[in-house]
């Protein structure tokens, strides 16, 4: 096949636009997309100067999708001095699986020039996955426990390098899932926070207050293309499964949405344009309503409707086994 764009050989055929492209002109396409999210959600207010500049906080896991949403944001805003980009890796502790992506983040942050920092569960918190796993005190799937504790250090230590947003690599396949799992549970207000929290375009959004507002700028990127894009500019990512995923509802929405894209290409795109405008009336009609009062943990400070966080009754439950 030729690419549409110029004829030389292409690489990828996007069945839900029809296009051929060869790999520069796909790269520039991946690219033009993450570029056309930034702007269309208001990423970068118009007030943010080198004198009043902006720190985005990455989230790089040194998986390919944190890897490639790192890469275009250097070669976006690397040199703008009204941005200040600073990666950081959570370190679950998970042998072999998390020690071979974190070389991944420190090679990507090392050929970027970019600052780069790393917390681990096991200094923070005193726990390693592993164990935890092991353990599993409250007998539900890893990846409750690791999200948990994931949000926890992610919203910490980006407000401690004072960010003014939190950035995350979540692409279209994610979003689609999410958006798809909501509906099927019946989740309005779930799909209200959605938008507020991080799909909605930041002059829409409620303002949060007490979290690090997050952006996901890979969402119109199918998985796939994050894939091929990675490859293509050969960039360090780690791709490989984490062993103690467990999402098994996740799984089932997951192969669900490939069916269905395979049979009637651009139905992710779909569900994702009708999901962000049904969001945006939900988070309308439900602000406000059943509005909790946020404490500070009584143990670790940070935000709760009750006394003591879900982080540390997690932690409390651990160490007690």
């Amino acid at each position: 096949m030729e690419c549409d764009k110029c004829g030389r050989d292409a690489v990828m055929h996007a069945a839900y636009s029809g296009a051929h492209l060869c790999e520069d002109h796909f790269c520039a396409s991946v690219e033009k997309r993450v570029r056309r999210r930034i702007r269309e959600d208001d990423m970068l207010p118009r007030d943010a100067s080198p004198e009043n500049p902006q720190t985005w906080v990455i989230g790089l896991s040194g998986g390919k999708d944190s890897v490639v949403l790192t890469h275009i944001l250097d070669e976006t805003f690397g040199r703008d001095p009204r941005i200040e980009l600073i990666a950081l890796t959570i370190h679950e502790g998970i042998e072999g699986y998390r020690d071979k992506s974190v070389d991944a983040c420190v090679e990507l942050s090392d050929d970027l020039d970019m600052r780069h920092e790393m917390v681990s569960y096991e200094d923070e918190f005193g726990v390693r996955m592993d164990d935890v796993v092991e353990k599993d005190p409250e007998n539900m799937a890893a990846c409750a426990y690791c999200g948990v504790f994931r949000r926890d250090l992610l919203e910490t230590f980006a407000d401690e390098y004072g960010a003014d947003k939190l950035l995350t690599g979540h692409n279209l396949d994610d979003e689609a899932q999410t958006a798809l799992m909501n509906f099927l549970e019946g989740d309005v207000r779930q799909v209200a926070k959605h938008f507020d929290a991080s799909i909605g375009s930041f002059d829409k959004r409620r303002d949060e207050g007490d979290f690090i507002p997050r952006a996901k700028p890979l969402r119109d990127i199918p998985e796939k293309e994050v894939a091929l894009y990675a490859h293509l500019k050969d960039l360090p990512a780690h791709i490989t499964e984490c062993p103690h995923s467990s999402e098994a509802y996740r799984g089932e929405i997951q192969q669900l949405l490939l069916k269905l894209e395979e049979n009637h290409p651009g139905t992710r795109h779909s569900i994702m344009a009708g999901y962000e405008e049904l969001a945006e009336l939900t988070a309308r009609e439900y602000r406000g309503d059943g509005q909790v009062n946020l404490n500070d943990c009584e143990r670790c400070g940070s935000k709760t409707a009750g006394d003591v966080c879900r982080k540390c009754r997690l932690i409390e439950s651990i160490e007690a086994v």
